[in-house]
């Protein structure tokens, strides 16, 4: 089958990650534990540190029960906007779901999805995490694209210091720094003002929420340890200052 010319300045990997990482909501998709047929349904998202979804999910719902019984799944992550709903990018992610008590994971999920707390400790409900498969990216128009678990994945080889860092550093931000997550946001993400908050970060970038909006911000370099964090956390608000001068 011929290949979809790409845009030559298309970083189809790089959008993708973006997808997955700022995206709250998706449709995930399951096999019937009876009848093997598709299954889809609409679920909130966020995701560990390395990239893969995570789900809270009730042992009520079909989909858990279809999990149970063969882990594969899929989940499409779409762009909303005006127009053409097809115009905008959207992100489908294959892999295996398993359960998991790790405590990151509900950490995580709840800084993405606050209200989710009323209910995450009820008996029937549970944390899962997806791992990647692979995954197909649609950007627009000549810009979609097969991607493997390398391509979505962000890779935390090196870095165990900033993973072992990362709750705190997330808490000193919020408590220490909301001046800094708003320059971030509005200046660096191009988001519309709010009490913007940390809700997560990787080696590659932070992720913002405020309310019922997301933000992702990459970082200019990768990052590996708490000091190269804040180093660039720095840099990236004396950027946004720039910016936001400049703009007066």
């Amino acid at each position: 089958m011929p290949q979809t010319p790409q845009a030559t300045d298309f970083d189809g990997a790089a959008l993708a990650r973006e997808l997955l990482r700022s995206t709250r909501a998706g449709a995930l998709a399951t096999l019937e534990a009876e009848g093997g047929h598709p299954f889809a349904s609409l679920v909130t998202v966020a995701t560990d540190v390395d990239g893969a979804p995570l789900l809270l999910m009730s042992a009520l719902s079909g989909h858990t029960r279809n999990l149970e019984a063969d882990p594969r799944c899929s989940i499409l992550l779409a762009q909303g906007g005006k127009g053409d709903p097809l115009a905008h990018p959207r992100l489908t992610v294959t892999g295996r779901a398993a359960r998991t008590e790790e405590p990151r994971a509900r950490r995580r999920f709840l800084q993405r999805h606050p209200k989710a707390a009323l209910y995450a400790d009820f008996g029937d409900f549970s944390f899962w995490r997806v791992e990647i498969g692979g995954g197909h990216l649609n950007g627009g128009f000549a810009r979609a694209m097969s991607l493997d678990a390398a391509d979505l994945a962000t890779d935390l080889s090196g870095a165990e210091a900033l993973v072992e860092a990362e709750e705190g550093a997330v808490a000193h931000m919020n408590e220490d720094h909301r001046d800094a997550l708003r320059l971030y946001a509005t200046a660096l993400a191009g988001a519309a003002d709010a009490d913007w908050r940390a809700a997560g970060l990787d080696p590659e970038g932070i992720d913002l929420a405020a309310g019922d909006r997301t933000a992702r911000v990459t970082f200019p370099i990768r990052a590996t340890g708490p000091g190269d964090l804040r180093r660039i956390l720095k840099d990236m608000a004396d950027e946004a200052r720039a910016r936001r001068s400049n703009q007066a």
